[in-house]
């Protein structure tokens, strides 16, 4: 079974279609409820949504979802049935098998009810309409980007690293995360966690520079030398308090200090700033926590909008009524 408790949960839907050939005999019983097991749609539908709910005890290697949401659409032809089974979720991985098991289910369903009046009945095909959620959200972004990379900046805010008293790990954890995104690193430096320093350092990657996204590590804790939120916070022109939100309450579902972070997340001209903990765990859930949708950011400043489309369903099952 896969990992995916390092995974962020996000709004998931996928959508899949199961079409059943039935001879026109059959369509017309089915048409009149005159079938001898009674109406297949109706028993289809309770079907499908209990394959839904119930995928990972069917499916070895599929996690166990909160699922929240299952549709179920019915096209009746002259001689076929297209079934059409629309699953959401919040959660960490994709519902794709639970609306593909939800319109086998249903397909299933109707040809052993139908089954005795239809010797040629045949399950034609399931097939993976559409999916959306997790990185494929961000899948157009990345695309009207192209290949042109993204530029940013990462500082290490560290007394003892600045010092050669020990080595910097955290602040090479994100630059290999943001090479292997296809980021430019405009500049990798190391200072103390001193506002007089901070401060010019912060001004030439934003200001000179102009990076996409500037990233700090260290100095975010409460011990008398951690001074990175003042210094960002005399040089951000924008909050961005959702950013540091996010990387807070990933960090505390996994660290219960997390919760003693004081990150901040802002924008300066057109470059987004965040503090990250200075120690690597830290790092990498809070990298974790806000890739990819930081990228969208980057078009927000352009004055590009979200583009989002919210479709509305008619004729479905919300489970989070029941």
């Amino acid at each position: 079974m896969r990992d995916v408790s390092q995974k962020v949960s996000t709004l998931r839907e996928a959508v899949a279609k199961a079409v059943l050939r039935v001879s026109p005999g059959t369509i017309d019983q089915i048409r009149t409820n005159t079938l001898p097991k009674g109406n297949p749609l109706a028993v289809a539908k309770v079907a499908a949504i209990q394959a839904a709910k119930n995928t990972s005890t069917i499916i070895p290697y599929c996690h166990p979802i909160p699922v929240e949401f299952v549709g179920v659409e019915f096209h009746v032809d002259e001689d076929s049935i297209e079934i059409e089974c629309t699953v959401k979720a919040v959660y960490k991985t994709g519902v794709e098998m639970e609306a593909l098991t939800a319109a086998s289910v249903a397909a299933l369903t109707i040809y052993d009810m139908a089954k005795m009046v239809d010797e040629f009945m045949q399950i034609e095909s399931v097939t993976l309409v559409s999916k959306k959620g997790g990185k494929s959200d961000f899948t157009a972004a990345a695309k009207a980007a192209g290949s042109k990379p993204f530029r940013a900046a990462v500082l290490v805010l560290s007394d003892t690293a600045a010092k050669c008293k020990s080595e910097d790990k955290s602040g090479k954890i994100i630059v290999d995360f943001l090479k292997e995104r296809n980021f430019d690193i405009a500049e990798y430096s190391v200072f103390p966690d001193d506002e007089s320093e901070i401060v010019p350092a912060v001004r030439r990657c934003c200001d000179d520079l102009q990076v996409n996204l500037l990233i700090t590590t260290g100095g975010t804790g409460i011990s008398p030398r951690d001074n990175t939120p003042e210094a960002l916070n005399r040089l951000i022109e924008r909050e961005l308090p959702g950013v540091a939100e996010a990387i807070r309450d990933y960090g505390q579902e996994r660290n219960s200090f997390a919760m003693l972070s004081r990150g901040v997340a802002g924008v300066r001209n057109k470059t987004i700033l965040i503090s990250l903990p200075g120690s690597p765990s830290g790092v990498q859930d809070g990298l974790t926590a806000i890739f990819p949708a930081i990228t969208h950011a980057f078009a927000m400043l352009e004055g590009a909008g979200h583009g989002d489309s919210h479709d509305k369903s008619q004729g479905q099952t919300d489970l989070s009524k029941k």
